[in-house]
């Protein structure tokens, strides 16, 4: 090598790693040396905007040639990795313009391409080969946890393998030390530490061992915070599951105020995380009981669970939240005269929505970086691809009566008129995917209809409130609402 540096990239109008949250998972070396990996999205303009269909290129050194080994493939590819004998595997998604279609395992081999997990009813969120390149270790939702899987790619029948089972989240396979597999574990009341997986189990659920204690002594003087599982029947006779977070010092004699937690995404999985800022155990701590179902729309209940929320926002997932809230205000610990609805981004969105058709069930809403109008929303978002999906299409399309639904009967902004119900709303100026012109939109309703409302801005921040000084005034806030309209 002369050490010169070169660009294989030359002349191509593109970004690797994708802008603007690609890293290092996009690039890799083969084992031999000899060729360079690289994802990226080749498009420019408006095609770029609306697609997510990026490809997996292969620069070969010597030759100093490109080859695309996805094409064809319409959606996400991402996320290559060689095993020790160079077979290489990636992430894979079918549809082009959808971020959370069903994320299949591939590997390249014999110069075939082979979905390992084409008769999975799961999505995959991340891998890693064993070192001894015959399985590949991966991670997925499955009934609100997060658990640990295996496949064997070159078996005759290769079959998914749940390893890990629990009220608990494998949230990152960090690597293999012989019969130990490292990965880092959380569940609602303790956060991240690192783990084992002995490898070496002949059955499963393979033992999960605490490896590294460095909350231990913080977690002496708290309190947990009891998290239960509860099936809730919806109004289309579904099963559906549910986490209720209870006071540290439950009593089933006492009433207590409840919250309906809406999670974000609207694809994101609602397991068992631990979330610095919407900690559910922290609000339970305050004497609240939490309820957070797994409503339509998350992964780990299946492919068709998952997709059911495309083009229906307002629809079967706000009887899904009313179904949640409705169950348990039936408990004689509720008090169903203190009920608050409280969620971030499509929570948001949720929050807003239900203000308008909650039917007096509510006592006060927090909606944080929610999606007021639909109809803004699709012409300032940076993220145009997301709501040309999951809205199905843009608001100009007159005769695409799915289209149409999202920009009216589902967009919040319909329904102020019948707000009644006080309001924090909070949002960051630095937000691109939910721009703060929703939450002003939403504030500037509010108050012009003499709701008892609040807004909350960070200049600052972006979706997330990441400072550590603006996060602890949006706990302070936050709290400070529910004492001030909940309790």
């Amino acid at each position: 090598a002369s050490g010169a540096l070169t660009d294989i990239m030359q002349g191509l109008p593109y970004y690797c790693p994708q802008e603007p949250h690609g890293g290092e998972e996009d690039y890799i070396w083969s084992p031999d040396g000899k060729k360079v990996l690289y994802v990226t999205k080749a498009k420019v303009g408006t095609q770029y905007v609306v697609s997510t269909n990026t490809d997996i290129y292969q620069y070969d050194i010597a030759t100093k040639t490109t080859t695309n080994l996805t094409e064809g493939m319409m959606g996400y590819d991402t996320n290559p990795s060689f095993s020790k004998e160079g077979v290489l595997a990636w992430l894979s998604m079918k549809e082009d313009g959808n971020e959370a279609d069903k994320n299949d395992l591939y590997i390249l081999h014999n110069g075939q391409k082979i979905n390992l997990t084409a008769d999975w009813d799961n999505t995959v969120f991340s891998y890693l080969w064993s070192d001894d390149g015959k399985k590949i270790y991966f991670i997925a939702a499955t009934n609100g946890t997060q658990q640990l899987f295996e496949i064997e790619p070159f078996a005759k029948n290769p079959t998914v393998k749940q390893l890990t089972k629990g009220i608990f989240d494998i949230n990152n396979i960090i690597g293999q030390s012989g019969d130990l597999l490292v990965v880092t574990r959380n569940d609602m009341n303790r956060a991240p530490e690192i783990y084992t997986v002995n490898l070496k189990g002949r059955k499963a659920p393979l033992e999960v061992k605490q490896l590294s204690h460095i909350n231990d002594y913080l977690y002496k003087n708290i309190a947990k915070c009891p998290v239960k599982e509860r099936t809730i029947k919806t109004t289309d006779g579904k099963d559906m599951l549910a986490w209720v977070i209870y006071p540290p010092d439950f009593n089933p004699k006492k009433k207590y105020p409840t919250l309906l937690y809406c999670q974000g995404g609207p694809q994101s999985a609602l397991t068992q995380f631990y979330s610095f800022r919407w900690n559910l155990q922290l609000m339970a701590s305050q004497g609240y009981i939490v309820i957070a179902p797994n409503r339509r729309g998350m992964p780990g209940h299946g492919v068709e669970w998952n997709a059911q929320i495309s083009g229906d926002w307002g629809g079967q997932v706000m009887k899904d939240y009313l179904a949640a809230i409705d169950d348990i205000a039936k408990e004689p610990y509720v008090d169903s005269n203190r009920l608050g609805a409280v969620g971030a981004s499509y929570g948001g969105y949720s929050v807003y929505n239900l203000a308008g058709i909650h039917n007096k069930r509510f006592k006060t809403f927090i909606a944080h970086c929610g999606v007021f109008n639909t109809k803004s929303m699709f012409g300032t978002t940076e993220e145009t691809f997301f709501n040309n999906h999951e809205f199905a299409g843009p608001y100009w399309e007159k005769n695409n009566a799915l289209a149409q639904k999202a920009y009216t009967e589902f967009n919040p902004i319909e329904k102020v008129a019948a707000w009644d119900t006080p309001i924090l709303i909070i949002h960051g100026g630095k937000d691109y995917r939910v721009p703060e012109e929703q939450g002003f939109q939403a504030f500037t309703a509010a108050q012009l209809r003499g709701i008892k409302s609040k807004l909350l801005y960070f200049p600052d921040e972006n979706h997330w409130v990441l400072q550590p000084q603006n996060a602890l005034l949006w706990q302070r806030t936050f709290f400070d609402w529910l004492k001030e309209t909940l309790q």
